[in-house]
């Protein structure tokens, strides 16, 4: 589609001497040049359109969306680093979306520059799950072999299923339970 033209090429020059193929060179960049402007001002929040100065040409409106992000970096780092050390998994369930939450967050720092051994991460991500994993975690501090991320990904997903089955039967026993002592209570009363 060729909508990107006004990035990947300069901004044709024409003068009263121009031919008619540097008249249509430029008249196609403009189109792709206004284009280009339109489809970054609709997918840029309001937020960051406001604070950058107004551009006609589309490689100074992205120097411009560029620079202002430069100088953001530092605090959003500080402020990804705050959620990533904060997130704690309080429940069996949602194993999957806690870890990939995890893995989201560990690639928005690398693109700051803010990087993390897997090894790293797979440990902490371990140390952030509820104590219904503790004898998981034994588990995988006991053996030899280091995870990935998608391992230990694959391995929490069994892990959860499991102790899902586990919570499940507990509370049928329970349940059951406190109906035979109601029983036993109607049948001596």
């Amino acid at each position: 589609m060729d909508i990107d033209y006004a990035i990947r090429k300069s901004e044709p020059h024409i003068t009263n001497t121009s031919n008619q193929v540097d008249l249509t060179l430029y008249e196609k960049w403009e189109h792709f040049n206004r284009l280009s402007i339109m489809f970054i001002k609709s997918k840029v929040s309001a937020d960051v359109r406001g604070s950058i100065e107004q551009h006609e040409n589309v490689k100074e409106l992205l120097t411009g969306i560029e620079k202002q992000f430069q100088t953001c970096q530092k605090p959003l780092a500080s402020t990804l680093i705050m959620k990533f050390t904060s997130l704690k998994l309080t429940t069996v369930k949602s194993v999957r979306d806690h870890i990939n939450k995890m893995g989201d967050l560990t690639a928005r720092l690398k693109a700051l520059e803010v990087e993390m051994y897997e090894s790293f991460l797979v440990h902490y991500i371990l140390n952030t799950l509820p104590p219904q994993y503790g004898p998981f975690k034994i588990s995988y501090n006991t053996h030899k072999d280091k995870w990935s991320i998608d391992e230990l990904l694959t391995m929490c997903d069994q892990e959860e299923g499991r102790l899902i089955l586990e919570m499940g039967e507990s509370a049928l026993m329970v349940t059951q339970g406190k109906r035979s002592v109601q029983a036993k209570k109607k049948w001596e009363g």
